[in-house]
């Protein structure tokens, strides 16, 4: 009878309502396994299930949805929404639904396809129980949620899948994307040991990079150019092709002296160059709906500099009128 009990427990949707800013907020996730997974060498080295599922913001005049955004973002590192609140207010007024979705895999690199096709249904899931109008779709992802934003594009263009989201743009806000340069960044960062947080990050992404792509950029390059949706390194520019129809953004900010005294980091050591790599991937493709929005020290909101940084300082009003924009 425990082992029933402890069974639905595991699968057990823990769902809630609340209603803020105006707009309703509909949660629903299943309970986190109790497990964990290797992100390291050393024993101690282990991070948590999450909680799977999603948070949605609807407008208040639900029954006249203009469209859907949505943010891949999990539920343990970046809180479920923590990018996409800062949104809730201009989709509200717009008339948008934000749609926040986590897998179970924390800080998920979607190295392994189960986790997008995990994060698609959720997606399919939502928009069904939540009538969701499955139009003027767009995709925004900060940091890490930019690069899995751009696989799931890319998994849907290959797979087509039934349920497929009618997507009129994509926003990419200092993102990795190149995992060769990433990799690079994060070997240095271990080498010259300046700053304890550099050291971390370099070191947990080139052990799970280095697991699930069997080695390193030099010993096989061409299992990180599959990796990445862009890389500088790729002659081929495989991956453009599945993003060169939608209208997108890409936002970095410049905060060179920032870094350099910060954490001794040069030009390449962040992910500005993949940020401006994509664009100009994008416009030889002959997409002239492709922008690089640059955010200049005086137009910063934070002294801090990262990815969450870079997102707090974009204007979201004017985001939001080129969201609104592409609808027309």
């Amino acid at each position: 009878m425990k082992i029933g009990i402890k069974s639905i427990l595991i699968f057990l949707l823990v769902f809630s309502f609340s209603k803020t800013n105006g707009q309703n907020i509909i949660e629903e996730y299943q309970k986190a396994q109790n497990d964990s997974i290797r992100i390291g060498k050393l024993d101690s080295d282990f991070l948590k299930y999450i909680e799977t599922g999603y948070t949605l913001a609807k407008p208040e005049n639900e029954k006249n949805i203009s469209g859907v955004i949505i943010f891949l973002e999990d539920s343990g590192f970046e809180n479920k929404n923590i990018s996409a609140k800062q949104m809730y207010s201009q989709a509200n007024k717009a008339g948008f639904a934000v749609l926040s979705v986590s897998t179970e895999i924390p800080l998920d690199f979607f190295f392994s396809n189960n986790s997008i096709i995990d994060a698609h249904k959720t997606i399919k899931n939502a928009f069904e129980k939540n009538y969701l109008p499955n139009k003027n779709v767009f995709i925004i992802g900060v940091g890490l949620s930019g690069h899995r934003a751009l696989k799931y594009v890319e998994y849907i263009k290959k797979t087509q899948p039934k349920f497929s989201l009618n997507i009129s743009g994509l926003i990419i806000c200092d993102a990795p994307l190149d995992w060769v340069r990433q990799y690079n960044e994060g070997k240095r960062d271990r080498r010259i040991n300046f700053e304890e947080g550099a050291v971390w990050e370099g070191t947990f992404s080139n052990y799970v990079l280095e697991k699930h792509l069997n080695g390193t950029p030099k010993s096989n390059l061409e299992s990180y150019l599959d990796f990445s949706t862009y890389s500088y390194s790729d002659e081929t520019d495989r991956h453009i092709q599945y993003f060169q129809e939608f209208p997108i953004r890409a936002y970095m900010e410049i905060a060179i002296e920032y870094w350099l005294e910060k954490k001794r980091k040069t030009t390449i050591d962040n992910n500005a160059p993949d940020m401006v790599g994509l664009i100009a991937q994008m416009k030889l493709a002959k997409n002239e709906n492709a922008e690089l929005k640059i955010i200049y020290p005086q137009d910063s909101k934070t002294e801090k500099k990262n990815t969450a940084a870079t997102w707090i300082s974009v204007d979201k009003d004017e985001l939001m009128e080129w969201i609104t924009i592409q609808c027309e």
